[in-house]
Formats: C-alpha cells, sequence, structure tokens
C-alpha cells in the first residue's frame, strides 16, 4: 500500500466520525425546533382555559327535557315537514324563512329582512336583536344558516343549529344586556354560494361593516346534534391532531383562526365555567381544511371577531351531506345541555365586562 493511501486509510474514521457528528447535532437542533413549535402551537392554538368535563351526564333536568322537546320539534319541521331548502327548492326555502319569521315574531322581536338575490332567486337572511342598554355601540351576534346542501333535509346541517338560535332568541327574550344582543338566521351558506358573493351571511356582514356596526363577536352555530361515544369515532382535518385531541365524538367543538384566538378562549373558558359537558377548542389557521366552512368565515372576511360552535361535522357526522341527514339521527338531549350552556356564554359576551375585541379581527 502507498503512504498517501495508508494516510487515507488512517484518517478516514476519523472523517467519518467528524460528519456523523456534525449530522446528530443538525438532527438535535431540529428536534429541538420542531418541539419549540410544537409547544407554541399548543399553547397558542389548542390550550383552552378551564378542563373540559369529563365522566357521565348528570341526569337531565326538566328544563332541559323542555329545552329537548323544543329542539326536536324545529328539526322535524324544517328537515322533515318542509326538507331540501336551498334554490333548486326555493318553494322550501320560502317555507323555512316563514316558519323562522314566524317563531321570531312569536317571541315578541320586531324583524329586520335582508333580502339578496342569487341565481335569480330572493333569499332572505332575518335578524332580531334586543339593544344594549349600557353599549348599545357593541354588538354581539349569534347566527346560523337554514339552507340546506342539494338533495338532503338537512336535519344536522344546519336544522340542529337554526333549532339552537331559535331556543336561544327565546331564552333571551326578556333579558337586557348591556351590550346590543342579536340572533341572526342566514340563507345560501351551501354549494353553489358557498364561500361566494350570492352567501347570505357575507352580504350581510359586509353590510354591517358598511353601517361602520362594532361587532365585538360572532358566534355561528353549525351543525351540533351528532354524539358518538364509540372509541374512533371522532377523526381530525390534519395528521397530528388526535394526539390533542379526544378519540370519541361526544364533545362540542368550539373553533376560530388565529385573529379571533381571544374571543374563541373566552368563550371556551365561559363554557367550561357553565356547563356540565365536554368541550374542546382550537384557534386554528383558517386554510385548514373544515376550520372556515361556515358563516363565522364571512365575518372573518369583513374583519370581525368570529367563531364557530360545532360537533365537527363529517369529521365525526357520517350522513353529512346526505339524503339520510334525518332528524331520527340526532341526539337532542346532549343538544339541549349544549344550548343550555351557551346561553351564560352569551351573557358574558353581551355583558358589563370588557369585551374580547374591538370589532377587528385580523385575516390571515
Amino acid at each position: 500500500m502507498r503512504d498517501d493511501e495508508e494516510s487515507a486509510a488512517q484518517y478516514q474514521p476519523l472523517r467519518f466520525h467528524i460528519v456523523t457528528g456534525g449530522a446528530l447535532k443538525r438532527l438535535a437542533v431540529l428536534c429541538i425546533l420542531l418541539i419549540a413549535l410544537g409547544l407554541w402551537a399548543y399553547f397558542t392554538m389548542m390550550r383552552m382555559p378551564g378542563e373540559s368535563f369529563t365522566g357521565p351526564l348528570p341526569e337531565m333536568t326538566i328544563r332541559q327535557e323542555t329545552l329537548r322537546d323544543e329542539l326536536k320539534g324545529h328539526v322535524e319541521m324544517l328537515a322533515d315537514k318542509i326538507g331540501p331548502r336551498n334554490v333548486l327548492y326555493s318553494q322550501n326555502l320560502d317555507k323555512a324563512a316563514k316558519y323562522i319569521e314566524s317563531n321570531l315574531r312569536g317571541m315578541g322581536y320586531e324583524i329586520e329582512r335582508h333580502t339578496i338575490e342569487a341565481g335569480g332567486v330572493a333569499g332572505h337572511n332575518f335578524s332580531v336583536q334586543i339593544t344594549g342598554s349600557a353599549h348599545p355601540d357593541e354588538i354581539v351576534i349569534v347566527g346560523a344558516h337554514y339552507d340546506t346542501c342539494y338533495g338532503t333535509p338537512g336535519a344536522n346541517d344546519n336544522a340542529s343549529a337554526v333549532a339552537g338560535v331559535l331556543a336561544l332568541a327565546k331564552l333571551f327574550v326578556d333579558s337586557q344586556p348591556e351590550r346590543t344582543l342579536r340572533f341572526a338566521l342566514f340563507t345560501n351558506e351551501e354549494p353553489p354560494y358557498f364561500q361566494s358573493r350570492g352567501m347570505g351571511s357575507l352580504a350581510y356582514a359586509r353590510r354591517c361593516r358598511q353601517r361602520g356596526e362594532n361587532i365585538t363577536a360572532m358566534v355561528c352555530l353549525e351543525m351540533i346534534g351528532c354524539y358518538r361515544d364509540e372509541k374512533g369515532s371522532q377523526r381530525y382535518p390534519i395528521p397530528g391532531l388526535g394526539l390533542f385531541y379526544p378519540t370519541r365524538g361526544n364533545f362540542i367543538a368550539f373553533v376560530g383562526n388565529l385573529g379571533s384566538r381571544e374571543l374563541l378562549r373566552q368563550v371556551v373558558g365561559s363554557f367550561r365555567r357553565h356547563a356540565e359537558f365536554p368541550s374542546e377548542g382550537a384557534a386554528l389557521p383558517g386554510w385548514i381544511p373544515g376550520i372556515g366552512w361556515s358563516d363565522h368565515w364571512s365575518f372573518w372576511k369583513t374583519g370581525y371577531p368570529a367563531i364557530m360552535v360545532t360537533d365537527t361535522a363529517m369529521h365525526r357526522y357520517r350522513h353529512y351531506h346526505e339524503a339520510t341527514d334525518t332528524p331520527e339521527k340526532l341526539d337532542y338531549g346532549r343538544m339541549a345541555r349544549v344550548v343550555e350552556g351557551l346561553k351564560p356564554v352569551i351573557e358574558e359576551l353581551a355583558g358589563p365586562q370588557s369585551g374580547p375585541g374591538s370589532g377587528t379581527a385580523g385575516q390571515e
């Protein structure tokens, strides 16, 4: 062997260890960065105030049983007796609108109708409000859409949420909030108008902005009727979330974007203080599938803080956007517990404490 070959062979192991050591250092730095990123994401986007309720649910109260029957009646009317509600079934959409108007008027509210035209069909948004006694210019909105996807009667999507908004409006009839409290029902959330100019809530939110309205919080109800106790019944839109959240779909979820995380944290903390029901919350980037898939998105687009209250839709409910989305599939007892738990949350949002926002929220 030549001298230079011997020298190279002699120092080859040394060079190997040097390269390996550098790679290990880079790997260690990468691991530290990933851990730091994970911790930042957890505490910024996923860690919520309070603790989720665990264990068997308490026996239903008489008030909850009454609320359960009321919610069931609304869902059966909208999904069973009226059926599919969209521009292809414009007569049904009108029937649903009249049903909503009749209920709100029967509660004693003065109704504001906001009409929009899409595809040659007139659609209507409805809102009622209780003017704030101390801060009337600060507005809290609780809303949901009442139209359905083509070919489905829409019991869970979204008669369940409409029932929730109507029930909450009834619970607040005699209240005297310090901020203005508004209940709204929107048309045209589903395709082909989803996230387009014809979307009822987007037209509504843009009008609010044009009017200079200071909406401090928008709470959107979107599918609140499905709860499952089997292990593995809950899925998530991106890999890894299942490491932080339950695998059983027995909870109500509170969802917001990063610009609305302050509102989200306030709402989750309030719900956990008052409701004996499992709950989870996450403030995630709006581009993640499902995070912006309802009317809260319209308020994000117009710069208002907004969150969604949901059973997580297709990530749990196998009848999502199907003809099988019928009233008997829903759990009205747990719906009642959720709606009852939202009442003190809304009271706090519309109450005397400092609001979660000033009517603006960063867009992503």
